[in-house]
């Protein structure tokens, strides 16, 4: 029979170094802000974590990317670092992006026929550490081309983002954060963060979404309420995608 574990607490050392799953944990790399505080508050580190895979599940590819992320890659980009985007399912929409605070010379698009194909370029991009942040779109993905995309993050440095949709939310994924966001009344997101390295969060978030510049156009009765979860910085952009599928 096995002799019962001490009851005495752990070295201070040692307890700060242990995580308990029933803790939001903290993040060993830096993180940006995704900009709604209320999102902040149930990720781990406080933010999107850089060199992690985040994964974000959608209704309808090329829909809610821009409005969801927008902000963050606005953050990421400063200084006239790199975005890459890996098989967009639609045209990128220059004029959107540059409303959103993207600068068009700091857009690297990768057209891809398939997913596979998709995977390798995001993959050389990592290696090569070529990007402070990364998009690449997969409609379809085996688990174990996912794990190869999960570890080559490990290494980097980057902003990652695998957009996936909504069918893949019943699918295992390495990815440590999965993150759902769906449309809700006009100018507001519903974001559930359904894994995380934490506590389980059962509840949809409710944030603002309205596009910089048209909440001084539109009545007033119909701006969203101003609120907790008002993005960081009211004047930021919502950017998007032409709906022009690709050859």
């Amino acid at each position: 029979m096995s002799a019962p574990l001490p009851s005495s607490p752990l070295p201070a050392r040692l307890a700060a170094s242990v995580w308990r799953a029933t803790d939001l944990a903290s993040s060993s790399g830096p993180v940006l802000r995704s900009g709604w505080e209320r999102l902040d508050a149930e990720l781990p580190g406080g933010g999107w974590p850089c060199g992690s895979l985040n994964e974000i599940v959608l209704p309808q590819l090329a829909s809610l990317e821009w409005r969801l992320l927008g902000p963050a890659l606005r953050g990421a980009l400063r200084g006239g670092a790199k975005l890459v985007l890996a098989g967009p399912p639609a045209l990128p929409h220059l004029p959107g992006l540059q409303c959103q605070g993207i600068d068009p010379a700091q857009l690297v698009w990768v057209r891809s026929r398939d997913a596979g194909e998709s995977l390798w370029a995001a993959r050389q991009v990592l290696r090569a550490g070529g990007a402070a942040a990364l998009l690449v779109w997969l409609p379809a993905c085996r688990a174990d081309a996912l794990r190869r995309l999960h570890a080559d993050t490990q290494g980097a440095r980057a902003l990652v983002f695998a957009l996936r949709p909504q069918q893949a939310r019943a699918e295992a994924s390495p990815a440590p954060l999965r993150v759902q966001a769906r449309p809700g009344s006009p100018w507001e997101l519903r974001v559930q963060v359904f894994k995380r390295r934490g506590p389980a969060h059962d509840a949809e978030l409710s944030l603002p979404a309205l596009p910089g510049g048209l909440g001084q156009a539109l009545p007033e009765a119909a701006r969203p309420p101003a609120g907790d979860g008002a993005p960081a910085g009211a004047d930021h952009a919502v950017g998007r995608i032409a709906g022009l599928r690709l050859a």
